[in-house]
């Protein structure tokens, strides 16, 4: 690939966060549908989803198509699955429950060309548009513009959250709030987990990274986003976006024929 990172451009801009969401449903109309809503970065999940890697790669390709910034949540880094969707065109990763210093660094590791990590180059694939990209061009890319989110989601990673922002080829993180308040017994609400979080983007902002969550599709959780220092926030999923729209349609169907 060539050129800048939309995402990065986004997070550059000074309106306010960058706005996502999450990418569940294995078929190429749910991205395409993403993208013309108007989202900035559309993070596929392999971590919480039923889709393969083939399946990646033709979102991926239609993110792009689209211009929408296509970023793909690993289920870990087993298998060269993170090398394999930056060559299929991903302008990121987001690896799930990096708790240490040590995990952040083998994330990047598997996600960054020598002498940083250790990706291999593939630059016949879509990274490097079939090899139409010259190579000092694919690696600028893949060293400069493709980004590396680590997800914190546990008490330890809080705590850790300054050291591993601070690790060289970590761009961002993202608080998983969800796995954070289940592995300290609370809910998401409770004012414990909401210091945890705050201490978070703390750690994000002495290191100089962006920091994100997983939010809700409502103006409220926007601006509870953008009050807690959040740089980009994911607004819901596909799937939960078109269960609430289909179900929005029944209720006022309903509601005109009763009444």
């Amino acid at each position: 690939m060539s050129g800048a990172s939309v995402f990065r451009a986004a997070l550059a801009r000074d309106a306010g966060p960058a706005l996502g969401t999450w990418v569940k449903i294995p078929a190429m109309e749910a991205m395409e549908l993403v993208a013309l809503a108007g989202f900035d970065f559309a993070v596929i999940d392999l971590e919480h989803s039923p889709m393969d890697l083939e399946t990646a790669y033709r979102l991926i390709g239609v993110a792009r198509f689209r211009g929408v910034s296509p970023i793909v949540r690993v289920p870990g880094l087993d298998g060269g699955i993170a090398q394999r969707v930056l060559d299929a065109g991903a302008e990121g990763v987001m690896v799930p429950h990096v708790d240490t210093v040590e995990e952040a660094t083998a994330a990047v590791s598997a996600t960054r060309f020598p002498p940083l990590g250790e990706r291999g180059v593939g630059a016949t694939g879509r990274a490097g548009a079939w090899g139409a990209v010259p190579r000092d061009e694919y690696l600028r890319y893949g060293r400069e513009e493709v980004v590396v989110i680590a997800q914190i989601e546990s008490a330890t990673g809080v705590r850790n959250a300054a050291a591993i922002a601070s690790v060289e080829g970590i761009d961002a993180l993202l608080v998983g709030t969800a796995d954070l308040s289940v592995s300290e017994g609370r809910t998401e609400s409770d004012p414990v987990v909401a210091e945890l979080v705050g201490l978070a983007v703390e750690g994000g902002r002495r290191a100089g990274v962006p920091v994100g969550n997983a939010g809700g599709a409502s103006a409220a959780a926007v601006r509870a986003s953008i009050d807690a220092g959040f740089g980009f926030t994911l607004l819901s999923n596909d799937a939960t976006l078109l269960g609430a729209a289909a179900r929005a349609a029944v209720e006022a169907a309903r509601a005109e024929i009763d009444g």
